[in-house]
């Protein structure tokens, strides 16, 4: 029996380091997606972005933030530093932290893309700084931490994170971009609405596929166990499901977009494959024909909910509210709707409590960096790009003006 457990703790702790690589390769996934979707002259701030945000993550997660999420504590706080008093239990320590810490860069990474091409650089690593010691970490306290804030969202389910990370991410970019404005030129006096194409739209791409894989990661880690054979056949259950999710909120972006615009929009499509992911992950653990109805949702949603956002004069240059947002609360309530064991109710009561709190103290850190060092740069820093005035590089400098 001490064999047979040990064997147990060695599977759980491989699966949750080796979904924890898959996880971490999303950083390159974002920053790829990005890139390709806004313009050279802001790729190189886009980049340092992704990569910083996720070092920041990973050493405040650590200092402060697992002990926020996992300590024992009230349902406002956990407790300890560091990771001390914190113990192994049935996983190993440090393999689930791991696991834990690229969640939290992934929240992080989706703010990124909403406030893309006129945020400042340093006062996003200072939100960064507080979303990954905090505020992610005190709403993950309430749902995997096991309080549920005193019994407020009991029964509330999110299997991998929809609502917990994708959404939070969402809700803390909504905050940021209300106070932070559009780009110059989106939208014109009379309210029309003007496009501003990527700049590759290959690179996003390839940032798609990258977050694809790195979502079975996300999702089949999840599952926290590998010692058994239930264990691996729920694995192969979520990653299936996963899959089918991507493929069919995909192609229902491109016949979507192919009945409404005569036009087949690979961002749609790709966003379409996103949104799948985003919304599966609540319950990546329903069977194939769940996932394909969240996936085919998912895929009407997002190709709505841009517009619906530009319709607002809400600036998203990577469409990252209509996928992690709008398709997180989708994929929390589609929960309710499929799993006999959660109720509507539950998922409504998780989606308000977490999105109200995320919302309302994101919306004060941004505000206090406005006022204190400004989140955004000046026209003239806009207009040449900020790669120049932040960076001083540029993405591509063999076909700048400047080098011919």
């Amino acid at each position: 029996m001490e064999n047979f457990a040990d064997v147990k703790y060695v599977l759980d702790g491989f699966l949750l380091v080796m979904s924890g690589a898959l996880v971490m390769w999303m950083a390159a996934g974002f920053a790829m997606l990005e890139a390709g979707l806004t313009r050279t002259k802001n790729n190189v701030v886009i980049l340092s972005k992704n990569i910083l945000l996720f070092a920041i993550s990973c050493i405040m997660y650590y200092f402060i933030g697992y002990n926020l999420m996992y300590g024992e504590g009230s349902a406002f706080i956990g407790s300890g530093f560091a990771l001390s008093g914190m113990s192994n239990g049935d996983h190993s320590l440090m393999a689930d932290f791991f696991f834990q810490v690229v969640f939290v860069a992934t929240a992080a990474s989706v703010i990124s893309g909403v406030v893309a091409e006129r945020m400042k650089l340093w006062p996003f690593l200072l939100f960064v700084v507080v979303l990954s010691a905090v505020i992610y970490p005190i709403q993950g306290h309430w749902t995997w931490g096991g309080t549920s804030l005193g019994g407020v969202i009991d029964g509330f389910s999110d299997f991998a994170g929809s609502t917990i990370v994708h959404s939070v991410g969402g809700w803390a970019a909504l905050a940021g971009v209300l106070l932070l404005g559009a780009r110059k030129g989106k939208y014109s006096p009379d309210g029309k609405v003007r496009p501003i194409p990527g700049s590759n739209l290959p690179l996003a791409t390839l940032g798609t596929f990258i977050l694809w894989m790195g979502w079975f990661g996300f999702n089949g880690g999840s599952q926290l166990a590998l010692g058994s054979k239930d264990d691996i056949d729920a694995i192969g259950m979520v990653f299936a499901d996963t899959n089918m999710a991507a493929a069919a909120g995909a192609i229902t972006a491109a016949i979507v977009t192919q009945l409404i615009y005569k036009k087949a929009d690979l961002t749609m499509v790709l966003n379409g494959a996103l949104s799948g992911l985003v919304a599966v992950t609540a319950g990546p653990d329903l069977g194939m024909g769940v996932s394909f109805i969240e996936g085919v949702v998912a895929g009407i949603l997002v190709v709505f909910a841009v517009p619906f956002w530009d319709k607002l004069k809400i600036d998203d240059p990577v469409g990252a509210l209509s996928v992690h947002l709008v398709n997180g609360i989708w994929g929390t309530l589609a929960v309710g709707i499929f799993n006999p064991e959660v109720t509507i109710l539950a998922q409504l009561k998780g989606i308000v409590v977490i999105g109200a709190f995320v919302f309302i103290t994101s919306f004060a850190v941004w505000f206090v960096l406005k006022l204190t060092m400004g989140i955004r740069v000046s026209d003239e820093e806009e207009y040449d790009g900020e790669d120049q005035h932040e960076c001083g590089l540029e993405a591509y400098p063999e076909f700048s003006k400047q080098s011919m």
